[in-house]
């Protein structure tokens, strides 16, 4: 696998608002600097153990994305330094989230998760349930957790069709939470969507940041 050639081909196929999660989740350290050394900088981890660990070992100006979904019990561990969290669902997660921040003097940005699949399997909150969360007390007691935007996954098919109404959906779901609660959030821009089966409908679909893993590092190691 040549890591540079591979992030170049992507970077280049994507318009100028779109970032790149380069997913290292498995991954080992040679193949991470190697995509750092090609100038990539955002890494996605979804293993509190394996990103606090590589954290440490690798250069301190990468920026660091929880893609999965954390453990309240975990979140201490990467507060002190991780830039986005992804996959976040609930309003007790948004509490811990507040409260680690608080601890280390930060605030700490999130997306909320929504479910857009048909999988069962797959995670995240409904419109309704968002609403809840947004119009309740405690939401709005919450000073050091800012959500910025919104992330989704499709359903693993075959069906172009299915995934781009899918990611439809979520870009629906951001523009109604954008007039609805963030009108005047200059910070609320993020669309999480698209991985590497996937991500070019859903930049034709809206994204603004896709995470790809194995179109960059090659097959998973386990």
């Amino acid at each position: 696998m040549d890591i540079g050639k591979n992030l170049k081909e992507i970077t280049e196929s994507l318009p100028e608002n779109v970032r790149l999660v380069a997913v290292s989740k498995t991954k080992p350290n040679v193949d991470i600097l190697e995509a750092y050394n090609a100038g990539h900088r955002i890494f996605g981890e979804n293993k509190v153990q394996d990103l606090t660990k590589k954290h440490e070992e690798l250069p301190k100006d990468i920026e660091w994305h929880f893609i999965g979904h954390p453990q309240t019990n975990k979140v201490k561990y990467i507060a002190p330094f991780i830039s986005l969290i992804h996959g976040v669902d609930s309003i007790k997660l948004l509490r811990i989230i507040n409260k680690e921040a608080i601890k280390n003097n930060r605030t700490i940005d999130v997306l909320l998760q929504f479910h857009i699949a048909k999988e069962l399997t797959k995670f995240g909150l409904s419109p309704d349930e968002a609403d809840v969360l947004l119009s309740s007390e405690a939401f709005k007691q919450l000073t050091n957790v800012r959500i910025v935007g919104v992330m989704g996954m499709a359903t693993y098919t075959d069906d172009n069709n299915q995934i781009r109404n899918e990611f439809r959906v979520l870009k629906s779901i951001f523009n109604s939470l954008k007039n609805k609660y963030f009108s005047d959030s200059k910070f609320f821009t993020e669309i999480s969507m698209g991985m590497s089966g996937d991500y070019p409908v859903a930049v034709e679909e809206g994204s603004t940041m896709i995470r790809v893993g194995s179109k960059i590092f090659g097959e998973r190691n386990y």
